[in-house]
């Protein structure tokens, strides 16, 4: 591998020179610092919902496993073996009774504690020898991991997404849809592409059917209409008990929670308006829509029927992989849940900017490709992104 070369300087309100999305060793640098430092979303309550329900969290060279223990508690665990090294689980999602290493049988319980190891030898500190545990947090029915040797306090963003997001309970849903892609683009375009509405008129007709321009973090656009409409929502909202706020990366933290309105005649992010599935928790009959962001992996909408969440993998620094995930009410049956229509507006939002992203990186990857401007009335929130990745990269 050749030598690292420190960067070109970034200035301040325009995009990153091409080294930040083309360069192995930026990527690497920004797994061992921005990934790897800060907390990220890996998944739903929904899958791990009983005793020895797991799922894998991967990024890079490292793999955890989340499960629940018998006491209804969340662990998180590497997924290495402490005898040699070896991966214990295999498949993505599943449920065990125990952690078995399938290299030669040492077995752990689902706290990380080691239980047997074979032909070890009567000295065997069996109680040394526990799984290597990393950090992780439920809120609101989502679960987020940090890999970092001391994590970050947690509680402000249990707080914000705790109290506007617990009425849509998120951990009594179910997931009825999983959309994977690779995006043959860098991660920060994809987070740089959803931190400005200001290609949305242009690209995304079916998300402005039942979503305004406005409402995005750092975005200067208003009109009279918008805020009249606003400031009535709020005054529902909190009538309803939603407790509406708009928390917007408080201190320079990494997330973001919001609600925002519909346009009239919609009461969900759907082509038609109509409700696409029964209620979610107990949200009122016009909630709006709920944006979570968590950078630098997820963005994610809790409708009145339905919520949609976007996690992003970086796995080079010419691709990233995306899953969108679509839940409904766990009580909901099948023939309640018009699946087409509760996923057809997301979708094809979400593909239309992989496409953009892909057209993006292509240009990045030109000779002829030197930083641009950024919009300070749309793109104040790109600019905050790059700022706070900066920081965090060193």
């Amino acid at each position: 591998m050749s030598e690292a070369v420190s960067p070109p300087v970034a200035t301040p309100g325009w995009t990153l020179p091409a080294t930040y999305y083309l360069d192995q060793h930026v990527f690497e640098a920004e797994l061992a610092t921005v990934f790897r430092d800060g907390w990220l979303f890996a998944g739903h309550s929904y899958e791990l919902a009983g005793a020895g329900d797991y799922l894998l969290f991967t990024l890079g060279d490292e793999e955890v496993i989340i499960v629940r223990d018998e006491d209804g508690l969340l662990r998180a665990h590497h997924n290495v073996c402490r005898h040699r090294g070896s991966r214990i689980c295999a498949e993505p999602r599943g449920t065990v009774r125990a952690l078995v290493c399938p290299y030669h049988q040492w077995t752990y319980g689902l706290d990380g504690r080691l239980r047997a190891a074979r032909l070890m030898g009567d000295d065997f500190a069996k109680n040394e020898q526990r799984l290597t545990p990393a950090a992780v947090r439920e809120v609101a029915g989502l679960v987020f991991i940090s890999l970092a040797d001391e994590p970050p306090d947690f509680a402000a963003a249990a707080t914000a997404f705790g109290a506007q997001l617990a009425p849509h309970r998120l951990e009594h849903t179910r997931i009825v849809h999983r959309a994977s892609y690779r995006v043959n683009a860098n991660w920060k375009t994809l987070v740089e592409n959803n931190r400005e509405c200001y290609h949305c008129r242009g690209n995304h007709p079916e998300f402005l059917e039942s979503n305004f321009e406005y409402g995005s973090h750092g975005d200067l656009r208003r009109s009279s209409t918008y805020d009249s409409l606003l400031a009535t929502a709020y005054e529902r909202w909190t009538a309803d008990g939603l407790a509406p706020d708009d928390v917007s990366f408080p201190d320079g933290q990494w997330f973001r929670v919001a609600r925002l309105p519909l346009r009239d005649g919609f009461r969900t992010e759907s082509l038609d308006g109509a409700p696409v599935a029964p209620p979610l928790g107990e949200v009122g009959d016009d909630p709006g829509s709920l944006r979570l962001i968590g950078l630098p992996t997820l963005w994610a909408h809790a409708n009145l029927d339905y919520a949609v969440t976007t996690r992003l993998t970086p796995i080079g620094p010419s691709v990233t992989d995306v899953e969108v995930c679509f839940l409904v009410a766990a009580n909901a049956a099948d023939d309640d849940v018009d699946l087409d229509r509760l996923t057809a507006v997301w979708t094809v939002t979400s593909e239309q900017d992989w496409q953009l992203c892909e057209a993006n990186y292509a240009g990045i990857r030109s000779r002829a490709y030197r930083p641009g401007p950024l919009s300070p009335v749309a793109e104040a929130s790109v600019q905050h992104f790059l700022e706070c990745y900066l920081a965090a990269l060193g």
